[in-house]
């Protein structure tokens, strides 16, 4: 009997979906499979197996070290695998074991920009079926099963700002080899401060093009392209996606457009602000409301004349602020990601709402029998884990539900505003987790415990180095 078999895995969907994966392999005379799995950073990490191997552990899984589960953003192991516990306290992490990755055959994708090659995502598991507690992805499936058994579907858009530079140097020699490597050095392929101009946006249009037309052959619901304010900025928007569906279109989208420029002689970077003259931050905004799976109806939506949303849609906004300083760590998780942060500059610096307003953190956008009606959440930045930011609006957002929070006025002038201030720094983020009940209660102990332990492992490296601020600053005074 199978993994899959003996442990219930798989739906009546995916069963199907594997079949039709088993066909298409065939037809297409695909070569490889890669099979990967989203890490604990939003980053693809997996195996490539011939076509054939591939096809034989799809329903037995493929095994994967765990130290993949024990790194920072360094790609260094930052807990002590060969000790008892393996550093995580569970004796299945001892040793650098293996787990399983178990592909989703409904995930299934035929790599345009690889020759003969299909692509799989993968959910990872112990031996005995148990799904990896640090596994981000089954977290979040966890967390809509909860939103479902309410009566209640996740919709989300993404509107996601990245760069696109052109590539003069990867920095390949083996001096520029470390961990991290010494990044690449870029061009600008468009001057900035021409926001939504067509002679920008033309400019940037050849590879525009071969990404667009790569992502729409992947099959992911691209909805527009941009040209945004900054030098070489550019702005990807998608069509409103349910489930687990627009987190797995943000890991794959990211990962490709990254894969596609670079065949193509371009650097992509979902990094929120490069240290580049000139260039300006990067968001994530996310849009999203709830469904009622009874009726269909936007439980968001309100039908009192003067209201933008209904009593559970301004619950669930109150959830969403009430815990945003906790949530920080999962919509803005690197130390570059704060530097977003500024008052009068589009992007949030406290925990408030605006009807229509890109100040606030959380913009409500919608109205009376308006079924498009939703919360844009501005808070995030691109390089987020997806599921861990969509699972953290979720629990958020049921917390203000149950606890019947009230959201207050809407902030129309967002930076004079009384609020809580947003952290700073990703330390102060942290700091916020670490003592947070509700994320511990919510998501477990073990997971924040493990979550925290990463990010400050992050923290102390950068606390670590020399930069050029404090050089520039104290070398010649004293």
């Amino acid at each position: 009997m199978s993994f899959i078999k003996r442990h219930g895995l798989w739906s009546d969907e995916q069963h199907a979906a594997a079949k039709r994966l088993r066909q298409a392999v065939e037809e297409q005379k695909l070569e490889v499979i890669r099979l990967s799995f989203p890490d604990q950073h939003g980053i693809l990490r997996g195996k490539t197996l011939v076509a054939s191997e591939a096809l034989a552990s799809l329903e037995n899984g493929c095994t994967i070290t765990t130290t993949m589960l024990a790194k920072d953003t360094s790609h260094r192991t930052v807990f002590p695998v060969f000790t008892s516990g393996g550093g995580f306290g569970m004796r299945e992490m001892e040793g650098a074991a293996d787990v399983l990755m178990v592909p989703d055959p409904t995930s299934f994708r035929v790599l345009p920009w690889s020759r003969a090659t299909g692509w799989l995502l993968c959910d990872i598991y112990f031996a005995d079926g148990r799904p990896v507690p640090f596994a981000t992805r089954s977290l979040y499936k966890s967390v809509l099963e909860k939103l479902e058994k309410r009566g209640y579907e996740f919709v989300a858009g993404l509107e996601v700002e990245c760069h696109i530079f052109r590539l003069e140097d990867a920095r390949l020699s083996p001096e520029d080899a470390g961990q991290p490597g010494q990044p690449p050095s870029v061009s600008l392929l468009s001057q900035g401060y021409q926001y939504l101009t067509e002679q920008r946006y033309d400019q940037m249009e050849p590879v525009l093009e071969i990404v667009r037309r790569d992502i729409l052959a992947l099959g992911l619901p691209l909805r527009s392209i941009e040209v945004e304010f900054g030098p070489s900025q550019c702005e990807f928007t998608f069509k409103p996606m349910a489930g687990l569906e627009p987190a797995d279109t943000m890991i794959l989208f990211r990962s490709a457009v990254k894969q596609i420029c670079h065949r193509h002689g371009y650097h992509a970077t979902f990094m929120c602000r490069p240290r580049l003259p000139n260039v300006f931050a990067s968001g994530w905004h996310l849009h999203q409301s709830l469904i009622s799976i009874a009726s269909g109806d936007n439980a968001f939506m309100t039908k009192q004349e003067g209201e933008v949303l209904s009593p559970f849609g301004r619950q669930y906004l109150a959830g969403l602020l009430e815990h945003a300083c906790a949530s920080t760590v999962f919509t803005t998780p690197t130390i570059n990601g704060y530097k977003r942060y500024r008052s009068y500059s589009l992007a949030p610096d406290r925990a408030i709402w605006g009807r229509d307003n890109r100040g606030v953190m959380v913009r409500v956008l919608g109205g009376p029998d308006d079924p498009s009606t939703r919360l844009e959440n501005r808070i995030g930045e691109p390089a987020a884990n997806p599921y861990l930011y969509m699972a953290s609006q979720i629990l958020s957002g049921l917390d203000g539900m149950d606890r019947a929070l009230d959201p207050g006025r809407s902030a129309d002038t967002p930076y004079e505003a009384q609020a809580k201030r947003l952290p700073k720094t990703l330390a102060e983020a942290v700091a916020a987790l670490k003592d947070d009940r509700f994320f511990r209660d919510t998501l477990g102990a073990g997971f924040i415990d493990y979550y925290v332990h990463i990010k400050n492992a992050e923290i102390e490296r950068f606390q670590a180095e020399v930069s050029d601020w404090e050089h520039r600053e104290y070398f010649g005074i004293f």
